[in-house]
Parts: structure tokens; C-alpha cells; sequence
């Protein structure tokens, strides 16, 4: 719901704070009062993080999630986080968002939904239907996980000798390319998306001489898709993922933003070591 794994792990701190001092006595069902507590709140952090969106310097992209270190949140949720997805869940409202969220990921019914977001039944089928059409309107095919890292694993090749055709090939026509580096100074993040299949294999073969110098690529599963963490020098400087359809690559997404790649790498320590730790 907000597309960013802090700012959900400060929603459901909240919702553990609120019911631990909250009257239990009075509650009639616990996973209705959490999931209602915890979607209130989502909402109210939707609306505060569009209006910090807006003022974004650059393309902001989904705080990058760690799913191979979750096996069951990457194929049970794998597809809802994807950056695709959560970009055109972006485009809607807070509102809309919680209902579609709340009945394609979790299949809640119509009623209970109108309940958490205080609305009648009917408007809450209405939210859902709305926002699956407009994603369902902009959405693409995808693809298998196998052709997904071809696809990617090809584009690198042709990105890191600057091979103008190959990588002109490899994307559809359309194609959009998003850089999010917050704004950090010495984060050299385009400040705009960049556009078309020519455009973009031109930008990306202008800088193949310098970006991937000495660049170590290590594959990780990040939102559900194969993707590839850079680092140089023992420190991660981008997070590539693709949304990849069987005509092609029709997003680049370059996450660079120091803050999102310190959070993905923390996480991802973090479940290795509690996997370890159960094993």
C-alpha cells in the first residue's frame, strides 16, 4: 500500500503499540480490529507519502523488497510487489488502493472491505473494479522467471560494452526508464524518465564506459523478479530491475537512492541470519 518497506514496518510497529495498550476486553475479533487499526493507518501514510511524491526530486520508484529471502512472500505476493504493479498502484488514491489491496492479496469479501474503509458494500466493490481496470489498462503480459533473467541478463551484456542494436532489440518500443537517486548529491540518477527504445539504449550505452568499471553484479530477488545489486568497492551503488514481457523490456528501473539500497541490503541480512539461526 505505500511501496515502501520502512514505512510498513513503522505501520505495523504502530498497530503493535495501539493493541498492546489497547482495552483487549472490548475486542470482539482480534484479526478484524488489527487489519482495520493496520489499513487506517496505511491510508493516512498513502496520503502524506503522495503529497512527498509530488515533491520528489526525480523519479521515485518502490523501496526495493528482498522476496528471495522470504520464499512465501515472493510467490504468494510476488506479482502485487512488483515495481510495475506497485507504480500503477501509485496512481491511485489512497482509498482505492486499500480496497484493491485488501481484495487481490488477501481476498477479503466486499462487506469487510467497506467496513475498514468506511464505505457502503457497494462502494467498495466500485473501488475495486475501478482500480482493476485502470491497472489491467496499463498492464503487460509477463513473462517466466527463466525468460525474465535472459531478458535482464542479455540487457546487461549489451549495456556493459554500450552495444547500441542489442540493447535497441532487447527493448520494446515504448519503453520507459526511471532513475531514482532521491536527489542525493554524487548520485548520478537521471531527473527525468527517459523514453523509447532508441533513447534509452542510446542513454544507457552513453555512460557503459564508466558505470559498470570494476562493478561487481551479484543476482538477487527483488519484488518477485529476478534483478542485479551493483556494487564497487564493497559498496552497492544501484539496484536493477526490469519489467519484462514477451515483446520485451518496457521498464528499466535503476534504484540508486542510497537510503532504499541500505534498507534492502539490512533486510536482506536480516532474514539470512534469522534462516540461519532456525536452521
Amino acid at each position: 500500500m505505500l511501496g515502501s518497506a520502512s514505512e510498513a514496518e513503522d505501520i505495523v510497529q504502530d498497530v503493535w503499540l495501539r493493541w498492546q495498550a489497547y482495552d483487549r476486553s472490548t475486542v470482539e475479533n482480534t484479526a478484524a480490529f488489527l487489519s482495520t487499526t493496520t489499513t487506517r493507518l496505511a491510508i493516512n501514510a498513502g496520503q502524506s507519502a503522495r503529497a512527498r511524491h509530488e515533491t520528489y526530486i526525480g523519479p521515485w520508484l518502490p523501496e526495493p523488497v528482498d522476496t528471495s529471502a522470504d520464499p512465501a512472500l515472493g510467490a504468494v505476493r510476488g506479482e502485487a510487489l512488483g515495481f510495475a504493479v506497485l507504480l500503477l498502484l501509485e496512481k491511485l488514491s489512497p482509498t482505492e488502493r486499500a480496497a484493491y489491496v485488501l481484495r487481490e492479496s488477501f481476498d477479503y469479501p466486499y462487506r469487510q472491505i467497506g467496513e475498514i474503509i468506511e464505505v457502503t458494500e457497494a462502494n467498495a466493490r466500485q473501488l475495486v473494479t475501478r482500480a482493476r481496470k485502470h491497472i489491467a489498462a496499463e498492464s503487460s503480459a509477463p513473462v517466466s522467471t527463466s525468460d525474465h533473467r535472459r531478458l535482464l541478463t542479455a540487457f546487461v551484456d549489451a549495456a556493459q560494452t554500450g552495444d547500441l542494436e542489442a540493447l535497441t532489440a532487447l527493448l520494446t518500443a515504448d519503453v520507459v526508464s526511471n532513475s531514482d537517486g532521491g536527489g542525493v548529491k554524487d548520485v548520478l540518477a537521471a531527473r527525468i524518465p527517459i523514453m523509447g527504445d532508441e533513447r534509452v539504449a542510446k542513454f544507457v550505452a552513453a555512460f557503459s564506459s564508466h558505470f559498470w568499471t570494476g562493478a561487481q553484479i551479484t543476482w538477487v530477488q527483488a519484488n518477485g523478479a529476478p534483478a542485479i545489486l551493483l556494487s564497487r568497492d564493497g559498496v552497492r551503488y544501484t539496484l536493477l530491475a526490469a519489467t519484462a514481457t514477451p515483446s520485451g523490456i518496457t521498464h528499466l528501473h535503476w534504484v540508486m537512492n542510497p537510503t532504499k539500497l541500505e534498507g534492502f541490503s539490512r533486510r536482506s541480512a536480516a532474514a539470512t541470519a534469522e534462516d540461519s539461526t532456525r536452521g
